[in-house]
């Protein structure tokens, strides 16, 4: 029998004229301890992913939809510096970066109701695909500015990484993110990004739900919202769906 040639990637079968190996590849163990609550965690990087939520124009730019409509988008800017570091370290130690973002098709078509609602909740024209922000750019469309990251973060996504566009809050609904994440070969996910409490939290929940390993860092992560509820949020991902650390623990145990 021939011996078949390994592709390359996470999920490949090795390859030949004449052969298939359907092993797939297996990862070298690469654990790291952390300080988490509730408990404490050993985390395998070599099966583990950072997925990055909404950290966008719209949201964390002072020109962006929601400085537009009067908020306040200083606690939406907390996590960049944190993930200005964060990001290359952690690519670095071979965790796959994956970058989900709002980004809705400029026709609108698959935004219910209920979705295009919570961006226009008076129905006066001012939500998603409007030119409603100082930079005149439809709200969180697909390709542009509103929609694109922050330049912080722009200036650290490396080639290799992965983007995925979302079009409700769970960036799993409607969307490759969960192919994608299969097909990394991962079992654990690192959540940061805004709004904590709602983008952030969905796409957990919806992990957790489908069998994911889900830890939050908490300091990579903002809101708007009161701090109640990212209170509320921390103390349900630590109850019912996973765990909570810092990313300054989680960098330290990789480093030290």
């Amino acid at each position: 029998m021939s011996t078949a040639t390994p592709l390359t990637g996470r999920d490949a079968w090795g390859l030949s004229a004449t052969h298939v190996d359907l092993r797939r590849p297996v990862p070298r163990p690469r654990p790291v301890d952390v300080e988490a609550l509730p408990q404490h965690l050993t985390v395998d990087l070599a099966r583990t992913a950072l997925v990055v939520v909404d950290m966008q124009n719209d949201f964390c730019h002072p020109d962006g939809w929601l400085a537009g409509i009067g908020v306040d988008v200083t606690p939406a800017r907390a996590p960049i510096d944190v993930l200005v570091e964060a990001v290359p370290a952690l690519r670095s130690a071979g965790v796959p970066v994956v970058w989900v973002s709002w980004g809705a098709r400029p026709d609108r078509a698959g935004l219910p109701p209920g979705v295009l609602h919570v961006y226009d909740p008076a129905g006066t024209g001012v939500g998603i695909g409007s030119p409603s922000n100082a930079a005149g750019s439809p709200v969180l469309e697909a390709g542009s500015w509103a929609a694109a990251l922050v330049d912080e973060l722009a200036a650290v996504v490396a080639p290799e990484d992965v983007h995925v566009d979302k079009v409700r809050m769970s960036g799993f609904v409607d969307t490759p993110l969960d192919s994608v994440l299969r097909g990394l070969r991962v079992d654990t996910l690192l959540f940061a990004g805004v709004n904590v409490d709602q983008c952030v939290y969905a796409s957990l929940v919806d992990a957790a739900n489908i069998g994911y390993d889900v830890v939050l860092l908490e300091d990579a992560c903002g809101t708007t919202s009161p701090q109640f509820c990212t209170d509320a949020t921390m103390y349900n991902v630590r109850q019912c769906f996973g765990f909570t650390t810092l990313t300054s623990l989680l960098l330290g145990s990789i480093t030290g």
